[in-house]
Order: structure tokens, then sequence, then C-alpha cells
């Protein structure tokens, strides 16, 4: 596998994205499990008519977030940050970084959320919080792919929080993806489109640390030719408890989402219930 990821690195971005989206349809039309969850979970947030609209284009662009990772992390970090084409919003950074106190950064599975990281650590030093893999081989090439000159990563264990928490004393940046189902004892089951699912509890926490929150992803954008990287600050300030800074931050992703729902990873599973987690609690 990393000799075809290695291969498929050569590969000009656009051919990347056409095989992506063919794969996607294939998994789509010989997965049924995969095609009843993308839909639920679509008709949830989006309603019946708006799953219609969106269906064809977030399949393909499932497809597309895969094929795109050899380049993302195989290429040299100076060629993965020109696919950058251009930059929204990159003004409350900049305010970020004067404020100091760190900047806490939340990227969805939106759009090319593998690339984010990577551009910001051409700025600034920056660790993301990431779950190892159960495939030995994967680990290597999120090793090789993530750890760049100032791109540190932080497992997601007591050692990755400590990093992250020291990270953000010295005033650098954190990163993580507040939509990635938790494992017990992590989260809480609050609401995500109307609902419960296991809700991490991490990025609220971090959150109480005084450093900016900060929204950020990658549109992919049309014909291979780059990537739009959005950052946006909350709608509504995170604050309040921690369950209530946690449902917060859930409402701003679902913001995200909703401003280019063909780009989410709807396949993923996110209201699933870990193992040895208590079930939601039965509403009136």
């Amino acid at each position: 596998m990393i000799l075809v990821f290695r291969l498929l690195s050569h590969l000009p971005l656009a051919w990347l994205h056409r095989l992506g989206a063919a794969v996607g349809w294939l998994s789509w039309l010989f997965s049924p499990t995969y095609r009843r969850n993308m839909r639920r979970n679509m008709r949830l947030a989006l309603g019946r008519e708006g799953e219609k609209r969106t269906c064809a284009a977030a399949v393909a662009h499932a497809g597309r977030q895969s094929f795109e990772l050899p380049k993302i992390w195989l290429r040299p970090l100076e060629e993965v940050a020109g696919r950058v084409a251009k930059v929204s919003g990159w003004e409350l950074v900049e305010a970020a970084r004067r404020a100091g106190g760190g900047i806490l950064y939340l990227t969805p599975h939106l759009g090319c959320f593998e690339i984010t990281a990577q551009y910001l650590s051409t700025q600034a030093p920056i660790t993301v919080l990431y779950r190892p893999p159960k495939q030995p081989w994967l680990q290597t090439m999120i090793e090789t792919g993530r750890v760049r000159a100032q791109l540190r990563i932080a497992p997601a264990d007591l050692s990755g929080v400590r990093a992250l928490l020291k990270a953000l004393k010295r005033g650098e940046a954190v990163g993580m993806l507040p939509d990635q189902a938790p494992r017990r004892g992590e989260g809480r089951w609050l609401d995500f489109f109307g609902r419960p699912a296991y809700t991490m509890t991490l990025a609220a926490r971090l959150s109480e640390s005084g450093a900016a929150v900060l929204l950020i992803w990658a549109e992919r954008m049309p014909g291979g030719a780059g990537y739009h990287v959005h950052v946006q600050a909350p709608a509504q300030p995170i604050e309040g408890t921690l369950e209530e800074r946690a449902r917060r931050i859930n409402q701003e992703i679902e913001r995200l989402i909703l401003q280019c729902p063909e780009q989410y990873l709807w396949g993923y599973n996110r209201y699933k219930r870990p193992r040895g987690v208590e079930a939601p609690p039965e509403r009136d």
C-alpha cells in the first residue's frame, strides 16, 4: 500500500480527483451499508430535498478525499502548501497571534481537512491531535505525511492532551477534528443536526485555556485547481460550562457544513455508540 501511495502521489491532482470520484461511486454502488448511512446522515441534516440535491456531489467528493491523500502526505511541503490557491479570513489568524495565548483550530471532516494543518505549519508551529490507526502501514504513512518541520502530531491519549496544553502555553497553535467520535469517557451525548452524537469534550476544555478559537477548512476547487482555505470566527462565543462549550462547537460545525454540504464526509459514522458507552437518554 505504501508503494501504491507513492506512485499515486506523482499523478496530477486533477487525475487523482477523477479517479477518486470513480472509486467513490463504486463504494456507493457496492456497499449498501455505506449508502444507507450516508443518505440517512444527509437527510437528517439537509432534509429530503437537500439530500437529493447534494448526494451525487457528496459521493464523488468522498472518493476525492481518499485519493488526494498521497499528494498531501508524500509530496514536499512547499509543493503541498502551494496547492492552496486562495485564503479567506487570514486577518483573524493575525489578530489572534497579536493577542497571544495560542490558537485552537477546529477543522471538521469537510473538504480537504488534511491540508489545513500542513498549510498552517508553513506560517507558525502547530500541534495536531490524531488517533493512531490499527494498521501499521497506515501509521507509517501518517508519520511520514503529517510530521513536518513545524508540524507536530499528538496521539489521542493523555500524553497527547499534555502536548496540546504545552503548545498553547507557549502561545502556539493546536488543531483537531471536533466532529470525530471519541472513546468512552472522552465525550458526552449532545445534539448534532438534531440527533444525539457522542461528542468530544477535549475541544471545549482547550477553549477554556484562553486560546483564540478559529474554524478552518479547505474547499476543494474544481478541475484540480487546488484549495480555498476558509478561516472563520465562531458566530457565537465559545463560553459557559464544559457542556455548553461542547454544544456550541457542535453548532459551529453544523454552520460550516451547511456552507458546502457536498464536501462533507457524510459516510463518517458520526452517530456511532463507542464500546462501553451508555446509550443516549431517551427523549420525551
